[in-house]
């Protein structure tokens, strides 16, 4: 029987996060792929609405619970040496069994939704008279 060991990380306390959910898709300049660059600012207004700032654009949107929340979790292996199952071909061997345990490192409780479309940033450009 496979057992999965699930536990907290020491502390008692994990950390929540949220989860973002996007309308449509967010495509690099170049073709090396966004793994690891900034992708805008998340801020918020004094009520408590979230923007995002991609480039020149702007995204309003609005935070909500999950129906069920997503735990994250790390995986972490460890060897264990057990002294049982010597065979007398092979004495000095000792099987190892491999101990694959899971910390939760956070919680993931509500999710920022934007439905809407981005709206460009216009700045104030003076009419030339």
């Amino acid at each position: 029987m496979v057992q999965i060991v699930v536990c907290g990380d020491g502390r008692g306390q994990q950390t929540e996060w949220m989860l973002m959910e996007l309308q449509g898709e967010i495509e690099a300049r170049k073709q090396d792929g966004l793994a690891g660059k900034l992708m805008g600012d998340l801020q918020y207004t004094k009520e408590g609405v979230p923007l995002l700032i991609i480039g020149h654009h702007i995204l309003y949107g609005k935070i909500s619970r999950l129906e069920k929340p997503f735990a994250v979790l790390m995986k972490s292996s460890s060897v264990s040496q057990e002294e049982t199952g010597h065979t007398p071909k092979d004495p000095g061997h000792t099987p190892e069994e491999a101990e694959t345990k899971y910390t939760v490192t956070a919680l993931i409780k509500k999710k920022i939704i934007f439905k809407t479309r981005p709206k460009p940033i216009i700045t104030n450009v003076p009419k030339k008279v």
